[in-house]
């Protein structure tokens, strides 16, 4: 059980912009990087494969292969560096850490996608996917 004046002291240094996200999730981390007197954002894109810490110690790792070769960047989640967090993909795992992905390359890494299941306004429920596909057919122009 945490302190409750330390849950307090730490309320105001919660990063607002931070989305939702879970281990598996391919993730946009937009990070603000100092140059001189500019101030720009910098995108790594990845797979959360960790996640430590609670509070304002969070931290989380994000992986990705860059020219063949692994690469991992730790980010405390509530760092006023991180502008904000995108998911790209949901990723469904049964582990807590994705450490075996180290040892993997090419399409041993891939993930399966997660099923998330949103209640329709029609109120049946529907899995994300099936309304994409729906989306993308009543897009296309018809002849």
């Amino acid at each position: 059980m945490r302190n409750k004046f330390m849950t307090a002291a730490e309320a105001s240094g919660i990063n607002p912009n931070i989305g939702k996200f879970e281990i598996g999730d391919t993730v946009d981390v937009h990070q603000r990087i100092l140059e001189g007197q500019k101030e720009r954002v910098q995108i790594f894109n990845g797979v959360v494969i960790s996640r430590t810490g609670d509070g304002l110690r969070e931290m989380f790792t994000v992986r990705r292969i860059v020219q063949g070769e692994g690469v991992e960047r730790v980010f405390p989640l509530h760092s006023p560096k991180i502008a904000k967090i995108e998911v790209k993909r949901t990723g469904e795992v049964r582990r807590a850490k994705l450490y075996y992905l180290r040892g993997r390359v090419g399409k041993a890494t891939r993930l399966r996608e997660r099923k998330v299941s949103v209640t329709g306004s029609d109120g049946s429920k529907k899995s994300a996917a099936s309304r994409k596909k729906k989306a993308a057919t009543e897009e296309q122009p018809k002849a």
